[in-house]
Order: structure tokens, then C-alpha cells, then sequence
């Protein structure tokens, strides 16, 4: 079962897919998802890629609205337990995540020369979260080797670490941005609400 430092890891990225702030995820929240990645320069100028980024986030849509199903949800409205549940799953499919972040690796990187650059990595946080976002050191702590860029598979490690780490200490849990929560939530989960997850845990 996720962890409460899981939880509050990844509930920033609920609330970020949540574009209509109802407190669940529907497929027009990933439709507007996929709208906001079509934007980027490289996926814009790039049918294939365009093709590519829809396959893949309309793909996890997809998971998540038959895991929903599977948890008695009903098909199409998925909470955050739900999106819990399924990264409880992830360890078990490393190659559906590490292909993700390649997809996402190329429609980030704007001039293809196959690293990612700190004002790639900040479009990509801007891109997932639909607004600017403070990112204050998050590049220098992804940036190991402290070359100024994330190559290929540094880079899909760092996204494996983001959705399946549950080691506080690990570099990738600001993949997606700074940590929003000011404490490591260990609590059990509080049970579904009606009203959604906002406002479960004290971050």
C-alpha cells in the first residue's frame, strides 16, 4: 500500500489533472491535459508526437477509468484513491512509466538535441500543473552530475522515482515540481468522500 509521503507526493498531480476542480478525474480532464501538452513547441510543430503524447496520457486515462470500474468507482470517475491504487500497481509495470517519460522527455525537449535544460525541465512542470510554478532548486537536486542538463535515461529514472519512490531522500519525488507538502504524512488515508480529496491530509 502507497505510503502517506506517497500520497501527499502525488496528490499535487491529482489536483494539477483535476482541471475542473470537482474533486475527481474524468476523460475531460485528460483531454484537457493532452490540449495543454499539444501547446509545447516541438509537439506542436510535430504530428507523430502530437500522436504520441495523446496516446500515452488518453492511455493512462484508460487504466484509470477500468481500475475505478474494478474498485466499484463506477468507470469514468476516478479519485484519489483510485490514482493511489494504480500507483500501488506501478512497481509491477516499469516499462508502461519509463516509456512515458520518454514520450514526455521528447515533447519537452524543445530543440531536440536529446537533454533536457533547466528552462525545458521548468515548461514541463508548467505544462503538467497548467499554470507558471516556483521551482526554486528542484533542477539542481534532479541535476546529479551537475552538467546543467538531464539526459535520457537520467531522466527516466528520475520520473520512476517521482510515481514509485517512497524514499523521501530520493531526487526524482521533485520531478514535477517542489514537494507542497511541509511534513511526511504517515496517517492512514482517511475513507472516500463524496466531496473528493481536497483537504485529507495537513501539507
Amino acid at each position: 500500500m502507497a505510503s502517506g509521503f506517497q500520497r501527499a507526493k502525488v496528490r499535487a498531480m491529482f489536483e494539477a489533472f483535476d482541471a475542473d476542480g470537482n474533486g475527481l478525474l474524468e476523460e475531460a480532464d485528460f483531454a484537457a491535459l493532452v490540449e495543454r501538452w499539444r501547446r509545447l513547441p516541438r509537439v506542436a510543430a510535430g504530428p507523430e508526437l502530437t500522436e504520441r503524447v495523446r496516446g500515452v496520457l488518453m492511455g493512462w486515462w484508460h487504466h484509470l477509468s477500468a481500475l475505478a470500474a474494478e474498485e466499484g468507482e463506477g468507470a469514468g470517475r476516478v479519485d484519489m484513491d483510485v490514482l493511489m491504487a494504480m500507483v500501488d500497481r506501478l512497481p509491477s509495470m516499469p516499462e508502461a512509466v519509463t516509456a512515458t517519460a520518454d514520450t514526455i522527455f521528447d515533447a519537452v525537449d524543445e530543440n531536440g538535441d536529446g537533454r533536457i535544460s533547466r528552462a525545458e525541465h521548468q515548461r514541463l512542470i508548467d505544462t503538467w500543473h497548467g499554470r507558471d510554478t516556483a521551482t526554486a532548486d528542484v533542477f539542481d537536486r534532479l541535476d546529479q552530475d551537475g552538467d546543467g542538463y538531464l539526459g535520457r535515461p537520467e531522466f527516466a529514472t528520475l520520473w520512476l522515482q517521482f510515481w514509485i519512490s517512497d524514499d523521501p531522500a530520493e531526487p526524482g519525488n521533485v520531478m514535477c515540481g517542489p514537494a507542497s507538502c511541509r511534513r511526511h504524512c504517515t496517517s492512514t488515508p482517511r475513507r472516500r468522500r463524496s466531496t473528493g480529496p481536497r483537504g485529507e491530509w495537513s501539507c
